[in-house]
């Protein structure tokens, strides 16, 4: 038997760790460029956005887990089998994120003395508010806790199972 099955747990959240780690990384970078009016692509600072996506399997894990739940209601030595083990991985992969350019339109602010302003005396801002981006880390830095702490118990866990 390989010991890589028996670590798919921690695997799952180390990938969830790097995905919100990710997020915290563009928010952050979205906080710090929420009065930058001029960048090298040309006008101001746009969002960074992190989208989540699954790795693995797009099939809808409901279905999946009904399937699996009979399959393990008897005691079978394909559970013990890399094969069977491999394919759990590839169905239930992690996460990944993915780093998207929010195409709202930047906030128009009225600052005729800005070098930025139009002739019209707006200036185009960032499209960051300040709040939401503080939501996000919020909710980014529990997710990143929530799998620091799977992580934990998995470990106290395989811990335990050492002693029996």
């Amino acid at each position: 038997m390989k010991a890589t099955p028996l670590f798919s747990a921690m695997d799952l959240s180390a990938t969830g760790l790097m995905a919100q780690r990710n997020r915290m990384n563009a928010i952050a970078q979205n906080i710090a460029n929420t009065e930058t009016t001029r960048t090298q692509e040309g006008g101001p600072y746009r969002r960074r956005i992190t989208i989540l996506s699954e790795l693995g399997s797009s099939t809808e894990f409901k279905t999946l887990f009904t399937g699996e739940k009979l399959k393990l209601m008897a005691t079978d030595e394909a559970h013990l089998d890399p094969v069977y083990a491999r394919r759990d991985q590839e169905l239930f992969g992690g996460v990944e994120a993915s780093e998207a350019i929010d195409e709202a339109s930047p906030r128009l602010v009225y600052d005729p003395s800005h070098p930025d302003a139009n002739e019209e005396g707006y200036v185009e801002m960032p499209n960051v508010n300040i709040v939401n981006e503080m939501v996000d880390m919020i909710s980014a830095s529990r997710s990143y806790e929530a799998n620091v702490t799977a992580i934990n118990a998995f470990k106290s866990m395989a811990r335990q199972a050492l002693q029996i």
